[in-house]
């Protein structure tokens, strides 16, 4: 869990690259004709769940800073000012700049931009349908809004009186995720229109139903700190279980018919935390794959380090500019094939370079 060297977990290294290549996966369909089959269907899976991924993740690392902290001192105004100074300190300076270029590369391309001001605050997608300009930032807006809220929420618990600080802590993380689920009961009954459009921009983007993705990797902390036994005991079943679990969202919901406009309960309201637990069930095993043979790890490693300046530019700043000045559209399908090459190339180059002068100077600057 730590960016030392000789303390990353492998499996979760592996996570986390996963996620992003699920990621660059699913926006790699950009550069080809749109046609449906068995790979695009899953690509274009990939995108949602490299994001699940990446909201269970971070539940699990921060759940896991918090849990201590919340244990193990007063949990006071000093301990959150630590907290979310070391967030900031990861995830501001690279958004910050990339919204920066993003807005001048709109202006250079012409694209049309509205309320910018809201990206600076993380409000492009609080409780509206997310804003068309730099899409791939709605996910950082409920990271961001899950850092604030979780601290102040543990912070308020302090003052009732409730003995045991294990219970007290899960109780919080328990009732807030009942929360988000009422809020997306709440969008299942005001919905006037039940399509995969409206359901991605309106539901799928939008903080206020979409914390609780987060919440449940801090679930699987407390449990991995209370009950380590079961944790380790069962962990070949959690990840069987949320093999299966995956499975189903991907194939058998299709196999069964479930479509949004049938069943928009299942997908408004169960669908995305289906994905989430799938996910946290991998962390029992995941978690304890301490190490992997060099050949294997060292590459891991590497995707896993670039992969928030990955998530960041991979899209709206490489591949934007690419298809803004090379014309692919009368390309072979060899030469889109040496295109995607290229992009990938290219995105992880730059990637490399934005972590190693720009990204990890700054977080070396957190515990100062």
């Amino acid at each position: 869990m730590n960016t030392n060297n000789k303390q990353r977990i492998f499996g979760l290294d592996l996570m986390r690259a996963v996620a992003i290549l699920m990621v660059l996966s699913s926006h790699v369909l950009w550069i080809y004709p749109n046609k449906k089959n068995i790979i695009t269907s899953a690509f274009e899976v990939f995108g949602l769940w490299g994001v699940e991924i990446f909201f269970v993740l971070s539940g699990f690392l921060i759940g896991g800073i918090l849990y201590r902290s919340y244990l193990t001192t007063s949990f006071g105004k000093q301990e959150i000012f630590v907290f979310l100074k070391r967030r900031w300190f990861r995830t501001l300076p690279n958004y910050y700049l990339v919204l920066i270029i993003n807005i001048g590369l709109a202006y250079y391309i012409g694209y049309e931009t509205k309320a910018l001001w809201k990206y600076f605050f993380f409000l492009q997608n609080f409780s509206t349908t997310m804003l068309p300009f730099f899409p791939e930032s709605w996910s950082l807006s409920i990271e961001e809004f899950t850092y604030l809220l979780l601290p102040f929420l543990l912070f308020v618990s302090l003052f009732i009186k409730v003995k045991n600080k294990s219970i007290r802590f899960i109780s919080v993380i328990g009732l807030s995720m009942l929360f988000f689920f009422l809020t997306k009961l709440y969008y299942n009954f005001i919905a006037t229109s039940n399509n995969m459009i409206d359901w991605n921009l309106s539901l799928k983007s939008v903080v206020i139903y979409r914390v609780d993705a987060v919440l449940i990797g801090v679930a699987m902390v407390w449990i991995y700190h209370n009950y380590a036994n079961i944790w380790e005991k069962y962990k070949r079943i959690c990840f069987l279980l949320g093999t299966l679990i995956l499975m189903f969202v991907f194939g058998g919901v299709s196999y069964f018919k479930i479509y949004i406009d049938s069943n928009p309960f299942f997908w408004n309201v169960l669908y995305l935390p289906i994905n989430s637990i799938g996910f946290a069930l991998f962390l029992p095993v995941l978690s304890q794959w301490k190490t992997s043979k060099q050949f294997f790890a060292k590459p891991i490693e590497f995707v896993s380090l670039v992969s928030y300046s990955v998530y960041l530019i991979h899209y709206c700043i490489v591949l934007q500019l690419m298809k803004f000045w090379i014309d692919t559209t009368k390309y072979t399908m060899m030469q889109l094939h040496i295109f995607t090459v290229a992009y990938l190339i290219t995105t992880f180059t730059l990637s490399f370079l934005l972590y190693t002068y720009y990204e990890k100077p700054i977080m070396n600057r957190r515990n100062r």
